[in-house]
């Protein structure tokens, strides 16, 4: 049976600058050797350009194959898949692959190579001259959060497993791709890490507005990041496609119900993000200030500490005043140290980050790690009252 999914888009903010591409897939077959019955049976999707887009399911429902059979990982064995109205097949698989961006679990970084040769292989292959080569390894490095001058000489054994999957990251966009594939990328990582590459992810994706899809067998992960999510039963059949809030709200069927699972209230307090919730101001350094001054200000202002910005307005860390009384100027700080939300994080995230905080509260940045202010447990708190007692007024008009 065959079925062609496409839903409206979500009502989320959105800009013009989509720099993504449609993706349609139509009947498409996958059928190994042996098998009865086809890992994917006429899967016909059309996945809207500038957004992201869940795979989830069981265990061998064939996600990862859907996923794969877009770049020809694996070649379909009927159907067709068009980007951007183009067949797939009508480009050799190297082609393609040039122009689609691939990220998988641990980065998949050559370990013989340094960070920028890493992410410089595709502009490479495509013929671009050194110097612009290099000025897209130090603009992509910057957008992943990692210091061009720190880390592009670097090699994948230096790096923690979350700044290797930022790398990773960063080559899958090296050649600015208008479609990023991605399969169980921040699945390797401790929940912290995994935290912050989400939010880095939806940072990157509110900049670039890519086509981007990605394979998780972690349905909260899909309510994060997810534009819309594609829960699949085995062969690839499409139980719902839909936004998140719908998935929630209105599971098609007892399989996306129990899938989903019982705690779907609470899930759907995950939908509200750090951006919803009023910031409080806060007082601010650079580093090398007059640390004399820079107290005054904070004691002025009710602060028992500072949150110390670089020169381009990113957090470095948030020393008590305490620590900075002994200092003639602020110092600097390694700003990997300090736990950060996105402010397109969620409510979620924003509590587990100031559970393990001294501060009570945590530092939130929006575009390429710019400081926009602090959260703290009174606003996300009253947020989700609120949040709650509006589903109960919901629940109670439609009963």
């Amino acid at each position: 049976m065959t079925a062609t999914h496409e839903t409206s888009t979500p009502a989320a903010d959105r800009d013009d600058a989509i720099s993504g591409a449609e993706i349609r897939l139509e009947d498409v077959v996958k059928k190994y050797p042996g098998q009865k019955s086809p890992a994917v049976d006429s899967l016909s999707l059309t996945i809207p350009a500038g957004e992201i887009v869940m795979f989830v399911g069981p265990s061998g429902c064939g996600k990862t194959t859907s996923l794969k059979m877009i770049n020809r990982l694996i070649e379909p064995t009927s159907g067709t898949i068009r980007i951007d109205g183009q067949d797939v097949r009508q480009q050799s698989p190297d082609q393609l692959r040039r122009h689609v961006g691939y990220v998988i679990q641990g980065g998949s970084l050559f370990p013989h190579m340094t960070v920028e040769k890493n992410i410089a292989i595709v502009p490479k292959l495509l013929g671009w001259d050194s110097a612009r080569v290099s000025e897209r390894v130090n603009d992509l490095l910057d957008l992943v959060g990692l210091d061009p001058a720190k880390y592009r000489g670097r090699y994948p054994r230096e790096l923690s497993g979350g700044q290797q999957q930022r790398v990773g990251v960063a080559r899958g966009l090296a050649a600015d791709p208008p479609v990023l594939l991605m399969d169980e990328p921040f699945g390797a990582v401790d929940p912290i890490t995994r935290q912050r590459l989400q939010d880095e992810l939806l940072s990157i994706q509110r900049e670039l507005r890519k086509t981007i899809v990605c394979v998780t067998h972690d349905i909260d992960e899909a309510i994060k990041l997810g534009d819309r999510i594609v829960i699949l039963r085995e062969g690839a059949d499409i139980a719902q496609y839909d936004t998140p809030e719908n998935v929630l709200a209105a599971p098609a069927d007892d399989f996306v119900s129990d899938f989903v699972g019982s705690g779907s209230t609470l899930k759907q307090l995950s939908l509200a993000r750090v951006a919803e919730v009023e910031l409080s101001e806060w007082t601010t350094a650079r580093v090398g200030e007059d640390t004399a001054e820079v107290i005054a200000r904070a004691e002025q202002a009710g602060h028992g500490a500072v949150v110390v910005l670089d020169g381009r307005g990113r957090p470095l860390g948030w020393p008590w005043l305490r620590q900075l009384r002994n200092q003639r100027t602020v110092p600097t700080y390694d700003h990997e140290k300090l736990h950060t939300l996105d402010s397109r994080a969620t409510l979620n995230d924003a509590l587990d980050t100031m559970l393990t905080s001294t501060h009570g509260g945590a530092v939130v940045t929006g575009d390429r790690d710019q400081f926009l202010g602090v959260v703290d447990f009174t606003s996300v708190t009253d947020h989700m009252r609120q949040l709650e007692q509006a589903a109960e007024t919901g629940g109670e008009a439609r009963g």
